[in-house]
């Protein structure tokens, strides 16, 4: 009996210790999980391990994406085209700036270049120089945009001023140019050209403007595209008001197309208060050969008319006008505004 109780007590004895022991490993590994769950937490509130940004401007784009993963960083590109091959695959800006602590992870703005959009020179003989202007200009334009807010020097430039020889191509033609069309380049490049004068001796028939009112006269000499001096004289008896009364050298005359013709117009015998009927002046430099010109009204309604459109050889303009008062006039040269001038009371205006 008493055997038996012995073994009872151990029993329970030896359950309760390790029961014990189970509680307190449990315990224990409670605390554990504890400690392991507020140190990842702390981690992740701390947030990733912070880093600081290489520089890689000026470096080779590969060179520069080893670097940044090296830093465990990485990369967001821009592709921007430049004025010279010679900096392709180039990383031109960055953003954060060098020298920033970052987190790992971040990503790093590159700008690389693209290099030169046009790496060739264009053939541009038998073209207008007009035209020459008008595409190196747009070129200029589109490389502009793609760069961005980064300022940008022209490709290509046209070397001022123009060589010009007489030839039997017409006026503006482009005879020669250099470097010559298909040349590489590399970088800004200045384009010169030799450019067509036009037949020295060409003659042409003067076109007979006496009666011509002003409307008329101005067309006809749109349409012939003489070299003219107009000037304005009082009305004369038997004579009609705003007409052409004296044209030196006269209609049907075989002259050499730079001659230049004089012409004179009656004025008005009288003019409303709110009109004026004027000669306007501008003094403008001689072209090597006639270039596009228009003189137009913008009338105080805000109506915009044609005066006069013609290939004028620079030197004094002098063109009549019967215009109300307000009414803005508005010199052009190859589609591009030189001048204007509000009409006044003042008959004779003023070159500037």
């Amino acid at each position: 009996m008493g055997f038996m109780n012995f073994d009872l007590d151990a029993i329970e004895n030896y359950v309760a210790n390790h029961l014990r022991l189970f509680i307190s490993m449990a315990a224990g590994l409670l605390v554990f999980v504890g400690i392991v769950a507020l140190t990842v937490f702390f981690i992740y509130v701390r947030g990733a391990e912070q880093t600081m940004v290489p520089d890689v401007q000026g470096r080779d784009l590969t060179a520069a994406l080893l670097e940044l993963q090296v830093k465990e960083l990485y990369p967001r590109i821009t592709l921007r085209y430049t004025q010279t091959s010679a900096d392709k695959g180039l990383v031109l800006e960055q953003g954060p700036p060098p020298g920033t602590i970052v987190k790992a992870g971040r990503r790093i703005q590159l700008v690389v270049s693209e290099g030169v959009m046009v790496n060739t020179i264009e053939n541009y003989l038998g073209r207008n120089v007009d035209e020459v202007r008008i595409d190196l200009q747009a070129l200029y334009s589109a490389q502009s945009s793609l760069s961005g807010n980064s300022p940008v020097p022209q490709l290509i430039t046209l070397k001022e001023p123009l060589m010009y020889e007489y030839s039997s191509d017409p006026a503006g033609t482009v005879l020669q140019q250099r470097p010559e069309p298909g040349t590489t380049i590399s970088g800004p490049t200045m384009l010169e050209l030799v450019v067509s004068r036009g037949t020295e001796d060409t003659m042409i028939r003067l076109p007979n403007l006496l009666g011509l009112g002003l409307d008329d006269a101005l067309e006809q000499i749109g349409r012939t595209g003489i070299d003219f001096a107009f000037s304005l004289r009082p009305l004369r008896a038997g004579e009609k008001p705003e007409t052409v009364v004296v044209q030196d050298p006269p209609g049907d005359t075989l002259t050499s197309s730079n001659t230049r013709v004089a012409i004179t117009m009656a004025s008005p015998d009288t003019v409303p208060e709110k009109e004026v009927f004027g000669l306007f002046k501008y003094d403008m430099a001689k072209n090597p050969y006639p270039l596009l010109i228009q003189l137009e009204s913008i009338l105080p309604t805000g109506e915009r008319r044609r005066l006069l459109s013609v290939q004028y050889p620079g030197g004094r303009l002098s063109v009549p006008y019967h215009q109300p008062v307000g009414t803005v006039l508005v010199l052009s040269m190859l589609n591009r505004e030189i001048y204007r001038q509000t009409v006044s009371r003042q008959v004779e205006s003023l070159s500037p």
